[in-house]
This record gives structure tokens, sequence and C-alpha cells, in this order.
């Protein structure tokens, strides 16, 4: 089956550091797929180069087989591809609503309203769009964020560690939402929770040294005796 997304020898050297080395990639669609791997490994390298953030020095990246490896970032949101970042990225000094309206309008949105109404309420926040942003809990920044994602119509929603400082509650509402977001939306999540990347990934890649380690489902990555020498049977990663 043809992939949705598709890299091929992706490479970015920063000096010395191979953050990503030749990496092949294939993201399906209606799949949430987790990239996974120790510190330091270039997962946010990676995703960087698949939303156009930082340039390829070497390889293709492709979009329903069409060829975007050139394209700068705003051109391939409007591709349909929406990066949320590990930090939460909301002007606090705007309404949630027009955080949302900004989003929708980088992406020549029709419907300006209707679109922020939509995205505010796939994310329960439907009664919050009066509110300063920066008013907010840390766990509605980040559904405020992931709201802003969907403004944007995605056919690809990146989740950079978007559990990170969620309570185990506020998680539990995550991954309900996630799920409830394919297959329209094609996910693809960074993730130290393993419990998180357990329980929503269909599919998993682990990176390890700008490299990939390993590919599959939950249970072979799990039962994966390179992965669990490299990453599983380590410490927490909380960037990469």
């Amino acid at each position: 089956m043809a992939a949705l997304m598709e890299a091929k020898g992706l490479t970015r050297h920063f000096g010395g550091l191979r953050a990503v080395d030749g990496v092949d990639f294939r993201l399906q669609q209606g799949e949430i797929h987790a990239l996974i791997g120790p510190n330091g490994a270039g997962k946010t390298t990676f995703v960087s180069l698949l939303s156009g953030r930082i340039p390829v020095q070497s390889g293709t990246i492709t979009l329903a087989d069409e060829d975007i490896t050139r394209l700068p970032a705003h051109a391939r949101v409007k591709k349909g591809i929406a990066y949320t970042f590990q930090i939460t990225s909301v002007y606090p000094r705007l309404t949630v609503f027009d955080n949302v309206a900004l989003a929708a309008q980088s992406a020549g949105a029709l419907g300006l309203e209707a679109q922020v109404a939509a995205a505010l309420a796939q994310v329960n926040l439907a009664g919050f769009g009066g509110e300063l942003a920066g008013n907010l809990s840390y766990g509605h920044q980040r559904l405020l964020e992931v709201a802003m994602g969907l403004a944007l119509k995605p056919r690809i929603l990146i989740l950079d560690e978007p559990t990170q400082g969620l309570a185990a509650g506020e998680i539990e509402g995550f991954k309900t939402l996630v799920r409830s977001l394919v297959p329209a939306t094609t996910v693809l999540l960074i993730e130290h929770n393993m419990d998180v990347v357990m329980d929503l990934a269909t599919q998993i890649t682990v990176l390890n040294f700008g490299k990939v380690l390993a590919t599959g489902a939950p249970d072979a990555i799990r039962s994966n005796p390179e992965v669990q020498n490299a990453y599983l049977g380590g410490g927490d990663d909380a960037e990469g």
C-alpha cells in the first residue's frame, strides 16, 4: 500500500553530529505512529525535517507521492502537515478563540468561525473561547495547541511530547482525543511515556544515534532485544 508520507535516506548532520543519518520511514494513512528513542536519538530533528522547519541535507520526502523535500514549512502546512511543539506555543495574551483563528487563517481557511468552534469542540474546549490563553491550566494549554493544529485541517498531525507535564487524568483524556482523530487525520507521535506509546500506537519506529533501530507493532517493539538494550531498559527520554 502506498504511504501517505515517505522519507528515503533522510540525512541531517550538525558539524560532526549525525542527528539524522540515512533514515527511511513510511507513514500510512489513518495510523497512529509513535517515534521513540533515547535522548539525542534524533527524533525532534527528524520531525523537523518532515515538517520543513529544518532543511534536508540529503534524501527525499514525499507526501502522497508528491516530492516535498525542498518545500518550506509554511507550504507544507498548506499541504496538510501540522506540527505541535514540545513546549506550549500558544499566544498567552490572546483569547483561546483568537489563538485557533490565527492558526486557521495561516492555512487560508474559509468559514473561520465555524472552523475554530469545531476545533475547540474536538478537544473539549468549546466553553473556553473567550478566555485568555495564558490563564488556562497547563493541560488546557496543551489541548489548545492541539486545537490550533486541528484548525489547519491536517492530513498529518505531528505531536511532540504532548503528554509532558500532564496529570494522569489529563493523559487519559488526551489518549481518548488522539484515538478520535483517526482515521481522518494521521498522527505521528513523539512521546517518552511508554504506557501512552504502547496504548495508542499502531506502529512504532525506534531511532538510535540518528538511525532506525526497529519499526513494528507495539508487541514486536516491546520484545525486540536491541530495543530493550538501547532504550526500553534505560531511563526516561525527554528530548531528541
